[in-house]
């Protein structure tokens, strides 16, 4: 089972949800593999301190231009979908934030001109905490892309019985790779106007992707009937409420787990755990 974490936007509570998730499964004596997949920002290990057990580099190709053999034929220019390469003058010039590593210009050039060079874009990690099984990755500063580290953490991850993916906040293109795959997708929203806006615009990703989906509130507490409204209109079921409470944001701010350090809050995993392994849970779309 292979669970992803999202949300519309940052702030909603989805690593704390993530971890306290990943945590509660393992004391269910299951394998449990935790994958932060926010690589711009990853901080699930502020909170389970895995020690980590190994690190690697995630690289990709990019296309090296022989100037001597090239006829400034314009072939890669025009092959490149993504405008990484361009002719100017008396050269081609390569802009590596916009190649997709497909290695077609080096395919296409009819003298030989290009080859590909390897390029570090980011590092993953693996580790352990306790039983529960860590992989994290972690984009170089100045890269544009996450996904390919995205795809690499994925590919990392150890075997396991359950899979929590903590996706990156919005809906972009870092989001789709880290769903892809996925057998559920856990929304985390909050019941404020903003958090209704993006989750109904991470709602429409999810369906565009053709995955089931439910969502947990999280800061509930206060009366919102816009939120109920578009959930209940649109099938989506509510797995769980969780009280806005300052011992939450005083356990975050010294970077404890939230099942540990709240006292209710254990009950409320429990009782998300058993709704997610429920098999009505997850055939619902």
């Amino acid at each position: 089972m292979r669970i992803a974490v999202a949300s519309g936007k940052g702030g909603t509570g989805k690593t704390t949800i993530a971890t306290s998730l990943a945590v509660t499964l393992t004391r269910h004596g299951q394998s449990v593999a935790y994958l932060d997949c926010d690589v711009e920002e990853p901080n699930g290990h502020l909170f389970l301190k895995p020690c980590i057990q190994s690190e690697g580099p995630v690289v990709r190709l990019l296309p090296q231009v022989d100037a001597d053999r090239c006829a400034l034929c314009g072939v890669c220019a025009r092959f490149c979908q993504f405008g990484a390469m361009v002719c100017l003058g008396e050269r081609v010039v390569v802009f590596s934030e916009l190649c997709h590593a497909c290695g077609g210009c080096a395919m296409v050039c009819p003298n030989k001109a290009i080859s590909e060079v390897l390029h570090r874009t980011g590092t993953v990690r693996t580790g352990e905490c306790g039983k529960l099984l860590f992989v994290d990755g972690r984009l170089n500063v100045g890269e544009p892309s996450g996904p390919p580290v995205i795809h690499v953490v994925k590919q990392t991850a150890p075997e396991a019985a359950w899979t929590v993916l903590d996706a990156p906040p919005g809906t972009g293109c870092p989001v789709v790779e880290t769903l892809r795959g996925s057998d559920y997708v856990l929304l985390v929203t909050e019941p404020t106007p903003f958090g209704l806006h993006d989750l109904k615009l991470a709602v429409d990703l999810v369906r565009a992707l053709e995955l089931p989906c439910g969502v947990v509130i999280n800061r509930a507490g206060t009366v919102f009937r816009e939120l109920d409204d578009f959930l209940e209109a649109n099938g989506i079921e509510v797995l769980a409420r969780l009280l806005d409470d300052r011992a939450v944001a005083e356990a975050y701010a010294c970077g404890e787990l939230i099942c540990d350090a709240v006292p209710g809050w254990r009950d409320e995993m429990e009782q998300l755990v058993h709704r997610l392994s429920s098999p009505v849970c997850v055939t619902t779309s």
